[in-house]
């Protein structure tokens, strides 16, 4: 039987509901000088980006993609085992190092502020381990000083953005006698100009409907209406034994800061996984007390960025695609074509629970005769896992063609 059709789109919270509907968003790695932002981004895309001991060491911010971990996408191409296998990705920018007084131009100042306006999301890594041969740019460490440091400088210049909005509607008032401001343009802005005048981020605050468009609309780079992850970074010993004295504080810290996951990881421990990845029995050693934070990372930003994927899969391919979480049929046919959208007439749909519950070989032939097999139509939302096949026409002739 089919799952019931919902009769309006599930309430969007906060930070999402600032956020772009799209399915090509990024995640940024932010934080100050020398916290392990390189390190940690290297080790997410398996790449080699300057990661050197001092402050700056990354100026212009680099981009790379990670897979999704999902034990559904590695089910369905164990089954099928096709040639072609395309998981789903979370795109990442590795941001230079922040530091105090950047709102006003301090160290690279306003253009590390820009490129975070530019990413949808933020990964913000917290230095909490303690070791000499890395400098800290405050020389101590104190992640609750440094979280206070990156949350004020996002919230000046996220300040400042506003009071150059309201001052542009001001100045189209001069111009144009007629032009008024709207009550939901003074609400909005008056919010958002106190939460960030009290150091606390937008995403949290308690806006109406019309007052989250009016902020999208006025507002559409705000850095503090993203949605943040604090990624504490520790050292190898304190990570596997779950124990070090800043988490409580930082835990406190952010719980009255506006909220957000806090994932505690080791770079040094990471490093270590991959450095062995290749030596099995010394793998299965490091494994023992702990595992990998990366697949959890990548998870929660993927999540947090309001992204999630269907399956398309058979003998040629099995490939997840990314949607915005709350997409219709159509526009999942569009992300494979665009014609697929436009000549969209149904898909047909099995959730993966589902196809997994009954199946014993690839194929949908099990699927269909345990009645799990399913016809919908355009205004079908999509969900997570959906494994789907999709109808269109592609020259307007009647017939049908499949993806």
């Amino acid at each position: 039987m089919p799952p019931k059709k919902e009769s309006a789109e599930s309430e969007v919270t906060g930070a999402a509901r600032f956020g772009r509907v799209k399915n090509n968003l990024k995640m940024g790695v932010v934080g100050l000088p020398n916290v392990g932002k390189s390190s940690l981004f290297n080790l997410l895309t398996e790449q080699a980006v300057a990661a050197e001991n001092f402050p700056f060491c990354t100026i212009e911010p680099n981009e790379a993609r990670c897979a999704v971990p999902d034990e559904r996408y590695d089910f369905l191409c164990n089954l099928w085992d096709p040639p072609s296998k395309y998981p789903a990705y979370l795109w990442l920018t590795d941001i230079a190092g922040l530091v105090r007084g950047a709102a006003e131009g301090a160290g690279l100042g306003n253009a590390f502020l820009s490129h975070i306006q530019a990413v949808d999301g933020i990964f913000h890594v917290v230095r909490a381990f303690d070791n000499p041969e890395v400098c800290h740019v405050d020389d101590t460490i104190d992640p609750v000083r440094d979280l206070e440091t990156i949350q004020f400088e996002l919230c000046q210049k996220d300040l400042a953005y506003v009071k150059q909005a309201i001052e542009s509607e001001n100045k189209e008032i001069k111009r144009n006698p007629a032009f008024k401001l709207s009550p939901t343009f003074i609400s909005s802005m008056d919010k958002v100009q106190k939460l960030l005048e009290a150091n606390k981020p937008v995403r949290e605050g308690d806006f109406s409907s019309t007052e989250v468009e009016m902020i999208i609309k006025k507002l559409g780079h705000l850095i503090t209406s993203k949605p943040m992850i604090y990624l504490v970074n520790l050292t190898q010993k304190d990570y596997v034994r779950k124990k070090n004295k800043w988490l409580p504080k930082i835990h406190a810290w952010i719980k009255e800061h506006g909220g957000g996951v806090m994932i505690p990881f080791s770079i040094e421990f990471e490093q270590e996984l991959w450095d062995q990845r290749e030596n099995p029995a010394a793998l299965a050693d490091l494994t023992q007390e702990a595992k990998s934070a990366l697949p959890k990372m990548i998870v929660q930003g993927y999540k947090d960025l309001n992204l999630m994927y269907f399956f398309t899969a058979g003998d040629k391919e099995v490939r997840a695609w990314t949607v915005y979480n709350g997409a219709l049929a159509p526009q999942g046919a569009g992300v494979i074509h665009t014609d697929f959208e436009k000549g969209f007439i149904k898909a047909e749909v099995v959730g993966y629970e589902d196809f997994k519950a009954v199946t014993t070989k690839k194929g949908m032939a099990e699927a269909k005769e345990a009645g799990k097999y399913r016809q919908e139509g355009k205004m079908y939302r999509i969900a997570d896992g959906d494994i789907i096949h999709f109808m269109f026409n592609p020259k307007g002739d009647g017939k049908g063609a499949k993806k």
